[in-house]
């Protein structure tokens, strides 16, 4: 696994984020018949909270990020990108493993999702304890309790 660390995010961050949603996401929006240049950006920017978001960084240079938005009774991990390069090296665990040992310790651990049907995501995701809440016609939700 290569070196990562992960920073806070700023308003700087937003358009490499929007870019690297549109690379990642494209495949499994094509797939499912929904991929629109412009919307896929679109969407980030227009939920992008820097104060719960994170950059993802292999040494210093910008390689993901990731959400984790605190709601009443979980948490919910949101815009989880990783650049293709670092796929498949285990940064993508490191990072989950670090965020949800984070959740676990302010006893809110519960941590919900939703991952694009068909995505290679959810194994990543099932590996990490998350379970299928529920399904629609374009998302699986998911969730994770308390890891005591």
């Amino acid at each position: 696994m290569a070196d990562w660390d992960i920073r806070p995010a700023s308003a700087s961050d937003i358009e490499p984020i929007a870019e690297l949603r549109a690379v990642v996401m494209r495949p499994d929006l094509e797939r499912l018949g929904r991929y629109d240049d412009h919307r896929v950006r679109q969407r980030f920017r227009d939920g992008f909270d820097a104060a719960h978001t994170w950059v993802i960084e292999v040494t210093d240079e910008f390689a993901g990020c990731v959400a984790l938005r605190p709601a009443e009774d979980a948490h919910w991990l949101e815009h989880f990108y990783l650049d293709p390069r670092f796929q498949g090296t285990g940064i993508g665990s490191g990072v989950l493993r670090e965020l949800l040992e984070r959740c676990d310790g302010t006893g809110v651990g519960v941590v919900r999702l939703n991952v694009l049907r068909g995505s290679a995501a959810r194994r990543l995701y099932e590996r990490h304890g998350f379970v299928v809440e529920g399904e629609d016609a374009v998302d699986v939700f998911m969730v994770r309790e308390l890891n005591r």
